[in-house]
C-alpha cells in the first residue's frame, strides 16, 4: 500500500505536539499505579532483581556490517536492546539509540553494539520511545550531529534542545510527522516516564509507526500488554514489521504493568495485525531476573504454539539483518 494510502486510513492529524503551560504531568495516562513503597520493599525482600547473566555467552551475535539494500527494500538491523537501524526509501532511522557499554544501576552491557557507532551511515531521524536510561543514552546522543531530526514524546523535546538539537519534533500520541519520504505516528504504549526524583511522568512514553511508499514497521519501545495494540492495528493497518520487547518481564507481579513477557508479545504481534516480528529488548543489559537467553526460547516456543510461519519471526542475532522487498 502506498504511503499516503495509508496515511489517510490511520487517520492521522499531520501535525505536532504544542505543550499546554505549565502542564505538571502525564500521569492521567497510566494504565495502572505506578509500583509504590511497598511493592518495592516486597522485590528487595525475595531477592531484588538479581539478573542471571552466566548464560550470556548463548546470546547470538553477528557483527558482519551493513550490506548494501535495494533502492525498493527497507531493512533492520538489530543493534541492541531497543536499538533498530532501519532502512527504508533511502532514509536511515535509528531507535532508541544506545552504544554505551553501561547505564545506570544495572549490570554493564553483555554483548557489543551490532554495528560500531563509527560505521553507521548519515542518520536521517531518531525516534526515542520514553526517557529511561536503557531507552535515552545521553552519551550516545552527544555523538550524533546537532542537526539531526529527532522525533520524541510530548515534554521531551527541552531534553534535547538544552543539548543543542536543532530539529526536535514533540508528538502526542496519534500525532504525526513526516521526514523525507516516511512519515512517523507516534502511538501509545503502556509504560512510563522518568530519569531523576522529580520528574515522574514529565513527559510522555509511547510507540511509533514508520510509514513509507512500499513498506510500514512498527516499534513498540518499552510497554505492557494492552488493548492499544489492537487500536494501532485498527488505525495502520498492513504492518509489515513489528519491533517487538520481549524480556525484562520477571518477577511478573512487578513488571507486568510495564513490560510484556514473550507470550504477550506474540499476542499483540497477532493485535496489530503485523506480517512479521522482530525481537529486541533483550540480550543486551540484565534488567530483570529471567535468565538472559529465557526470552528468546519462550517467543519462539509462544510463536510455534501461536501457528504462526516461522519464516515471519526474526528473532535476529546482534548485529544481523533482514530485509523487506
Amino acid at each position: 500500500m502506498r504511503g499516503a494510502a495509508r496515511a489517510r486510513q490511520a487517520g492521522g492529524v499531520r501535525t505536532e505536539y504544542r505543550s499546554p503551560v505549565n502542564r505538571p504531568s502525564f500521569k492521567d495516562r497510566l494504565h495502572s499505579p505506578l509500583p509504590g513503597f511497598r511493592d518495592v520493599m516486597r522485590l528487595m525482600w525475595t531477592g531484588g532483581f538479581r539478573a542471571r547473566v552466566s548464560d550470556a555467552d548463548r546470546i547470538p551475535v553477528l557483527r558482519t556490517g551493513l550490506e548494501p539494500i535495494p533502492a525498493t527494500a527497507t531493512a533492520l538491523t538489530w543493534v541492541g536492546h531497543a536499538t533498530y537501524l532501519l532502512r527504508a526509501e533511502g532514509a536511515t532511522v535509528l531507535t532508541d539509540p544506545v552504544w554505551s557499554t553501561g547505564i545506570p544501576g544495572v549490570p554493564r552491557r553483555m554483548t557489543p553494539p551490532g554495528v560500531a557507532f563509527d560505521d553507521l551511515p548519515p542518520i536521517d531521524a531518531v525516534v526515542i520511545s520514553h526517557d529511561h536510561y536503557d531507552h535515552l543514552d545521553a552519551p550516545t546522543v552527544k555523538r550524533l550531529p546537532r542537526g539531526t531530526p529527532v522525533l520524541v514524546p510530548a515534554g521531551l523535546g527541552g531534553w534535547f534542545r538544552r543539548r543543542g538539537f536543532t530539529d526536535v519534533r514533540e508528538l502526542d500520541w496519534w500525532e504525526s510527522v513526516a521526514v523525507g519520504d516516511l512519515t512517523f505516528d507516534f502511538t501509545p504504549a503502556r509504560h512510563w516516564s522518568r530519569r531523576g526524583p522529580h520528574d515522574t511522568c514529565r513527559s510522555l512514553w509511547g510507540s511509533w509507526v514508520i510509514t513509507g511508499a512500499r513498506h510500514r514497521a512498527y516499534f513498540a519501545g518499552d510497554t505492557g500488554y494492552g488493548p492499544h495494540f489492537a487500536e494501532i492495528g485498527r488505525r495502520y493497518p498492513g504492518i509489515d514489521v513489528a519491533m517487538m520487547p520481549i524480556g525484562a518481564y520477571d518477577p511478573r507481579w512487578f513488571m507486568k504493568p510495564m513490560h510484556m513477557n514473550p507470550e504477550e508479545a506474540v499476542r499483540a504481534v497477532g493485535d496489530l495485525g503485523a506480517e512479521r516480528a522482530a525481537t529486541m529488548h533483550w540480550g543486551t543489559f540484565a534488567l530483570t531476573r529471567e535468565p538472559v537467553v529465557e526470552p528468546l526460547n519462550r517467543v519462539r516456543k509462544a510463536w510455534r504454539e501461536a501457528g504462526s510461519d516461522p519464516a515471519a519471526l526474526w528473532d535476529l542475532a546482534v548485529g544481523e539483518t533482514r530485509v523487506l522487498t
